[in-house]
C-alpha cells in the first residue's frame, strides 16, 4: 500500500518511520523536508492511503478531500468538529467511496491495555466497582510555546481523549455521566491539569490528566468484587507492569500475579499493520466512537475552560 504522510511534526515523523518503504510522499506547508506543500499537489495516482498528522482544525477539510477521492485515511486522534454532522458525513462518504477512515488511538495496542480488556471481559474480577486512571506528561513548557497546542481545552482533548477512549475499549458503550471535577492552567494559557469523574455510572470512573508530571507516567487501578488489576507505566516509559490481585475474604493480603515488560513501544507498528489489514479487507468505516468522543469532549472542554478561568 502506497501512503502519503500529511503533516511532518512529531507524530508525522513517527508515522513516516513506521510506514517505511510504503511512503510515497510527505506533505507539510512549512516543513522544508516535505515533498509537497499541499495534499492537492500530490498526483492522485501516486498513493492509496494517507496518514493525517495535522492540527485538529485542518482535519475535516483534509479528510473530505481524501475520502472524496477514494483514499483510505488514518487520522491522529482526536477527530473533533463543532458540527456533529461533519463526522456523520465523513463516515457516509467513506462507505460510499469504499474507503477506510480510521482514527488512531494507539494505546489500544498497548500490551497491558489488551490484557486489561481481556481480563475484564473474562468476568474473573466479578462486578467492577471502580476504575481510576492517571496520565501525565511533563510537556507544559513545550505546549505553552506552541500557539496551536496551548489553546482551547488544552490537556483534555490531548490526553483526555486517550483516557475516554480507553474507558470504552475496556467497558464498552458507557453512559456520558462525566463531569469536570477540577481544571487548572498553572503555567499555560489553556488547562494543563484536568480531573474528570463519573460517579453515577457503573463502574465509577475517575480520570486525571496533566502536563505537570515532569516524569511522564501512566497508572490505572481497577477495583472489583473478586480482586483488582493495576497498570504501572506504558512500554515507551517502561518498565511497564500489569498486576492482578485476588481478593481474600474477609480481608488480608491478596495473592498477586505480575507481568513486567521492558521493551520499546510496539503500538505504532501494530496499529499500522491493523490499519493496512482494514484497508485490504475492505472494512466498513464506523465513526460512532468518534462521534461519542466529539460530543463528550466538546461539553467537557467548555466546562474545563470555564472552570480554569475562575
Amino acid at each position: 500500500m502506497r501512503v502519503v504522510v500529511v503533516g511532518l511534526g512529531i507524530q508525522g515523523r513517527k508515522r513516516r518511520a513506521i510506514a517505511g518503504a510504503d511512503v510515497a510522499a510527505t506533505i507539510d506547508p512549512v516543513n522544508g523536508e516535505a515533498d509537497y506543500r499541499e495534499v492537492a499537489d500530490v498526483p492522485l495516482g501516486a498513493y492509496d492511503a494517507a496518514l493525517v498528522c495535522t492540527p485538529d482544525d485542518a482535519k475535516i477539510e483534509l479528510l473530505t478531500y481524501l475520502l472524496e477521492n477514494g483514499k483510505h485515511v488514518l487520522v491522529e486522534k482526536p477527530l473533533l468538529s463543532a458540527n456533529d454532522a461533519d463526522l456523520e458525513r465523513l463516515a457516509d462518504l467513506a462507505r460510499h467511496r469504499g474507503a477506510v477512515c480510521y482514527t488512531a488511538y494507539n494505546h489500544r495496542f498497548e500490551p497491558h491495555f489488551v490484557r486489561m480488556r481481556d481480563l475484564i471481559a473474562s468476568a474473573r474480577l466479578g462486578p467492577i466497582y471502580r476504575c481510576r486512571m492517571f496520565y501525565g506528561n511533563g510537556t507544559a513548557r513545550l505546549v505553552r510555546d506552541s500557539e496551536w497546542r496551548d489553546q482551547g481545552a488544552g490537556v483534555l482533548p490531548d490526553l483526555g481523549s486517550h483516557l475516554l477512549d480507553t474507558v470504552r475499549f475496556w467497558f464498552g458503550d458507557v453512559a456520558d455521566h462525566f463531569s469536570v471535577i477540577s481544571s487548572q492552567c498553572f503555567e499555560n494559557r489553556a488547562p494543563a491539569h484536568v480531573e474528570l469523574g463519573s460517579r453515577t455510572a457503573k463502574p465509577s470512573i475517575e480520570l486525571e490528566m496533566t502536563l505537570l508530571s515532569w516524569r511522564n507516567h501512566f497508572t490505572c487501578d481497577v477495583f472489583a468484587a473478586n480482586g483488582s488489576a493495576h497498570i504501572r507505566s506504558l512500554c515507551k516509559w517502561g518498565p511497564s507492569s500489569f498486576t492482578v490481585r485476588t481478593r481474600v475474604l474477609p480481608s488480608g493480603r491478596p495473592p498477586e500475579e505480575t507481568v513486567t515488560l521492558v521493551q520499546d513501544d510496539p503500538t505504532w507498528a501494530i496499529e499500522y499493520t491493523h490499519f493496512k489489514a482494514m484497508c485490504a479487507g475492505g472494512d466498513q468505516t464506523d465513526l460512532g466512537n468518534d462521534a461519542w468522543l466529539n460530543r463528550v469532549l466538546r461539553r467537557l472542554g467548555e466546562a474545563a475552560v470555564k472552570g480554569a478561568a475562575r
